[in-house]
């Protein structure tokens, strides 16, 4: 899978300890945010978060209002990669 710069961006927060939340309201909106560990957060394109959930890199909790992302083994793997990638 080729990822996109957002895509990749998401993934490496995660690894460097930020949380990837989805928060929906009462009416079905949903707005995807990295949050950091001071508090400050970011909103991310919810395309990217699709898509690496769709690929198998990330899974959450489905708890409303807010569900929680995580990295899977396949996005674990990936991300080392990604890493190594970036040393070499």
């Amino acid at each position: 899978m080729k990822l996109s710069p957002a895509q990749k961006k998401i993934l490496l927060a995660l690894v460097a300890g930020r949380t990837l939340k989805s928060h929906r309201d009462v009416d079905g909106g949903k707005v995807f945010q990295l949050h950091a560990l001071d508090g400050a957060a970011t909103t991310v394109e919810w395309e990217a978060v699709e898509q690496l959930q769709e690929a198998g890199l990330i899974d959450s909790n489905k708890k409303f209002p807010a569900a929680t992302y995580w990295l899977t083994e396949k996005g674990k793997t990936l991300v080392q990669g990604l890493r190594q990638a970036g040393r070499g």
